[in-house]
């Protein structure tokens, strides 16, 4: 089931919406396992509205999507939400099940140049394979990352679980998801690649090209 939230969102005129953010990702931006208010999204959002940015968050991530289930259902994302920021976090259920790299990153490859068609900068969330994946596909899955960063001139969170994910206290016992505890650190691990692009996004057209 697709989570689709508009959070935090404060008052704006009518004819003056606010830019909206749109989270494209899978269960670890759904905030599976916990409450949907304590995920790292909704943090985000809270701290977007604390901090007086103008933005609208909309979490529109679904647990188990793969690049495949994401690709056909970026357009329509787009055409309904008009973002200006995507942050695309996608790729790991895709590793978990072993899908061939190219067809992962082939993926990737269309929603980033989608919404970059649409001026819509992209902050790209990177993740890795466990070591029992072996070495020739967790490092070619890690690196893939960053090449379609190169490659798009993207911002990139190198690890959105940087700090968790070998951390028992701060993951669920399914040792795939973070727990609650582990939340804001995930929103640390966004925030110094996003905050520029808040900054940037008041002009459309620097958004677009972002900036590494």
């Amino acid at each position: 089931m697709a989570l689709l939230l508009a959070l935090a969102t404060p008052a704006a005129h009518a004819d003056q919406p606010l830019p909206v953010i749109l989270v494209f990702g899978d269960s670890l931006s759904a905030g599976y396992g916990i409450h949907v208010e304590q995920g790292w999204v909704s943090l985000l959002a809270r701290k977007i509205s604390q901090l007086g940015y103008g933005f609208k968050v909309i979490n529109a991530s679904v647990s188990g999507e793969t690049t495949a289930g994401g690709l056909g259902r970026l357009p329509h994302a787009l055409d309904v939400q008009q973002p200006r920021i995507l942050m695309l976090e996608l790729g790991a259920n895709d590793g978990l099940r072993s899908l061939p790299l190219d067809s992962t990153r082939a993926n990737l490859d269309k929603m980033i140049a989608l919404a970059r068609s649409r001026g819509i900068a992209v902050l790209l969330l990177g993740m890795r394979m466990p070591p029992n994946y072996g070495e020739r596909y967790t490092s070619g899955f890690q690196n893939m990352y960053s090449e379609l960063a190169q490659a798009h001139k993207l911002v990139l969170v190198p690890f959105l679980l940087d700090q968790v994910a070998l951390d028992p206290a701060l993951m669920q016992a399914d040792g795939l998801h973070p727990n609650e505890r582990g939340q804001p650190l995930l929103l640390d691990n966004v925030w110094p690649k996003l905050e520029p692009l808040l900054r940037a996004a008041a002009h459309p057209a620097g958004a677009a090209s972002g900036t590494r």
